[in-house]
């Protein structure tokens, strides 16, 4: 061991002190720093891991579109199934439309699925709360929840759509009557604006609602796994035989992603102060140290020793609370992300709002998930941050005179 080493240890840990105050608060603070970070953005990621697997899960991995509607799906889908990437593909055509019940009007969005193939590529049925996706024909529809407490649907109830189609006919003077259609099921993603404002029928329902014939708007695609949607949707856009382009989940919700990138940072951003504040306190220890052991430092000159060995020592110690500081962190933070959902219920149900966190936030469970990138920022921003709290005290230290410490009283 080196004695730059051994002196910074001696320091931090004085004979007859296991482990004294001023070295205990300093671990404490980057301690408790690292743990604020490593539970904020593992619950931060979790809820985007969550984000990201639901419109996986609703929207498949690559979507392909016409500039206009795609004449012949079934031609398309035989090619790109035929590509080793490809699990499964699955046509949808999609609008808004009116939805009235009981006088009660809604206008959302219509997606017509084609029930042969759907469930190869998203698995609504997951998502089902009442009823069943095997019920859904050509005179039934499915509901998402919001939308049906809205309007005072349930499952048997018979509402009326109203399509753009009804004004173009309207054009060339003809009439055509709003279709009824019967609720056989209710579905909850999870997604407040997707749970208000979605609809679910049979393709050749939507297909005849837009006059659409056998055309669709596009095709959805579930890939292999380990398959990268950017590369396989670049094949895709080679080879396409329409006037279209294949897009991945993650262009589609480019926005949507961008904002949860930027929670993220910010939140990043702001808890890394706590380590800076952290890193102060730090800073005050040793420069205080450096202060009451001025005599000492003049000695080790007199000794022989340079400027940058004696920094080294109180440098050192910067990067030993730093790392020991980590370190604590670390396993506090993962030990209260093993009991988050103890400790949220808990203080949900000392304050009475249990059932808020299902209505209102949507979840009985506090999701979790730190990648390694964030986890390796956390680490070396931890013990950068508090090796450059050791550099003032080591500076200071360095500069000091030996004769003139020697002489200080």
């Amino acid at each position: 061991m080196s004695w730059p080493f051994y002196l910074a240890l001696k320091q931090l840990f004085p004979s007859g002190k296991r482990f004294p105050f001023f070295t205990a608060i300093s671990v404490l603070g980057v301690g408790l720093g690292v743990t604020v970070l490593i539970v904020s953005l593992a619950i931060m990621g979790g809820f985007g891991q969550g984000n990201r697997d639901l419109i996986i899960k609703t929207q498949g991995e690559v979507q392909v579109r016409a500039h206009g509607l795609i004449d012949d799906p079934a031609a398309l889908i035989k090619q790109l199934e035929a590509m080793p990437e490809v699990a499964a593909a699955t046509p949808f055509a999609e609008g808004v439309v009116m939805l009235q019940h009981q006088g009660r009007p809604s206008f959302p969005a219509m997606q017509g699925l084609d029930l042969s193939r759907v469930e190869k590529v998203t698995p609504l049925e997951d998502f089902i709360v009442v009823g069943s996706l095997d019920e859904l024909d050509d005179d039934s529809i499915i509901l998402s929840s919001i939308l049906a407490e809205n309007i005072g649907a349930r499952i048997g109830s018979t509402v009326e759509i109203f399509s753009p189609l009804m004004l173009e006919k309207l054009k060339n003077d003809e009439v055509l009557l709003p279709r009824g259609l019967k609720v056989v099921g209710i579905f909850q993603i999870g997604h407040q604006q997707l749970d208000s404002s979605v609809v679910l029928v049979t393709l050749r329902l939507m297909q005849d609602l837009y006059g659409l014939g056998d055309s669709v708007h596009g095709i959805n695609l579930k890939l292999v796994p380990d398959a990268d949607p950017f590369m396989v949707a670049r094949d895709i856009n080679l080879a396409l035989p329409i006037d279209g382009r294949a897009i991945t989940w993650m262009e589609i919700n480019h926005d949507f992603l961008y904002a949860l990138q930027l929670e993220k940072n910010m939140m990043f951003f702001l808890l890394l102060f706590i380590v800076i504040v952290a890193a102060f306190s730090v800073t005050s220890s040793l420069l205080i140290a450096v202060v009451r052991k001025t005599r000492e430092i003049g000695l080790l000159g007199a000794l022989g020793a340079s400027p940058m060995q004696v920094a080294a020592c109180f440098c050192l110690q910067g990067v030993f609370i730093g790392v020991t500081g980590t370190i604590a962190g670390i396993v506090t933070g993962f030990t209260a992300l093993h009991f988050r959902n103890d400790i949220i219920f808990a203080i949900a149900r000392a304050t009475g709002g249990t059932e808020a966190l299902a209505n209102v936030y949507q979840f009985t469970k506090v999701p979790a998930h730190l990648s390694g990138g964030d986890f390796a920022t956390i680490v070396i921003s931890t013990i950068v941050i508090s090796t450059v709290a050791g550099l003032l005290p080591a500076w200071r230290a360095a500069r000091l005179n030996p004769v003139e410490a020697l002489r200080n009283e």
